[in-house]
């Protein structure tokens, strides 16, 4: 019996392996990423004029990197937001304008992923950009981070306007120095966008629409985007001058988690 215990261990041990190799699950049967509705767009379909910096997918977001959920630097909104959206570029290419959009449909793990970073205190590798004034703690208190955003919903968009014709925006390169998203134009991170006051995604109160330390010609900048925007039906977030959702919303109370990519969309 002692002759036969070693080859007996090794047929134990092998059987066992054979086991859990069975029981794992194959890439094959994986689970399979969940599907827009079918009432869902992809934004270059509807306008493809209107232009696309989608910053989640990059490394130029107040997180540092890129963003989870994000496959393809693409916008993604329900069809009526988009078709709203198409409107009101046409009224704003007569004027020598375009709309740039910065960020769609977002889906739940994105934002997640920005419920851990702002519960990891240590991490403020873009604090001297986009929240400079604000203690780091308070994100959650004072609102600019939640656990759920409209924009999962797929009505909802951050954009700008862009001067035509459009100057490209030259890429992030992390880890360069940083400067604060509310200085002037020409000391905040070159973006074609006219002069808004702020940078997008800047947490600070000026980035509030109707904020009066804003100049004269900020001013008017916002009230052009607001204004054209909600000729067309969408409703402005009144901390922040790049927030605007399309009412009425197709999916007001469900928050998707589908990534943004082409393949999310099926047969669109």
């Amino acid at each position: 019996m002692t002759a036969f215990a070693p080859v007996l261990r090794k047929l134990v041990i092998s059987t066992a392996a054979l086991l859990a190799v069975a029981a794992a699950p194959s890439p094959a049967h994986a689970k399979p990423e969940p599907k827009a509705p079918a009432e869902f767009v992809a934004l270059r379909d509807i306008d493809p004029t209107i232009i696309q910096e989608m910053r989640y997918f990059t490394s130029h977001n107040f997180v540092g990197e890129p963003i989870d959920g994000y496959k393809k630097p693409m916008c993604i909104l329900t069809e009526p937001a988009a078709k709203a959206l198409h409107k009101a570029q046409r009224s704003l290419l007569r004027k020598g304008y375009s709309l740039k959009v910065y960020d769609c449909y977002r889906p739940q793990r994105a934002v997640d992923h920005f419920v851990r970073w702002a519960e990891d205190l240590s991490d403020e590798r873009m604090k001297g950009e986009f929240y400079p004034r604000v203690v780091k703690s308070r994100l959650f208190a004072d609102g600019y981070i939640a656990e759920k955003s409209g924009h999962s919903r797929g009505s909802t968009v951050d954009l700008t306007v862009v001067r035509l014709p459009a100057a490209p925006t030259r890429p992030y390169v992390p880890g360069e120095p940083l400067t604060p998203c509310y200085g002037p134009q020409s000391e905040r991170f070159p973006d074609s966008s006219v002069d808004m006051g702020t940078g997008f995604d800047c947490f600070d109160t000026l980035s509030h629409t109707d904020d009066p330390r804003v100049t004269k010609r900020q001013r008017a900048h916002r009230d052009l985007l607001r204004s054209t925007l909600a000729k067309e039906g969408f409703v402005n977030l009144p901390e922040e001058w790049w927030h605007f959702t399309h009412k009425p919303e197709l999916f007001p109370d469900t928050y998707f988690d589908f990534p943004v990519s082409r393949r999310s969309l099926g047969g669109h």
